[in-house]
């Protein structure tokens, strides 16, 4: 099954939303600002992606400048976070089987859907 973590009110979330309905593939909707991911859905999505816990973060946004950047933190202490300020998650992110992809570029999920 098809996952994407999605947040309606951004655009890129949108494009990779509209991108996985015209694919005609199944899929399940996280409305993840709603649904937060738990640490532990966190870290395996992390593995999924193949990344860092800090390459997950939006770091331009103002919740992140004004209460963790500078600071030396811990990948554990980033998760928590991520799951206390879910907007903090980059998005979209779309998972297919155990593989995972962060929807930035749209190219990203589009080589997903055709692995």
């Amino acid at each position: 099954m098809i996952q994407i973590y999605h947040n309606p009110r951004c655009r890129k979330s949108r494009e990779g939303l509209q991108l996985l309905e015209s694919s005609g593939q199944k899929f399940e909707t996280i409305l993840y600002l709603e649904n937060v991911p738990t640490k532990i859905e966190l870290a395996t999505l992390i593995s999924q992606l193949g990344c860092t816990p800090l390459d997950l973060v939006r770091k331009n946004e103002a919740i992140w400048k004004e209460n963790f950047r500078g600071k030396e933190l811990t990948d554990v202490q980033i998760i928590e976070a991520m799951v206390k300020y879910p907007k903090l998650i980059e998005r979209p992110i779309v998972i297919k089987a155990s593989k995972a992809v962060i929807g930035r570029p749209l190219e990203n999920i589009r080589k997903l859907l055709n692995q």
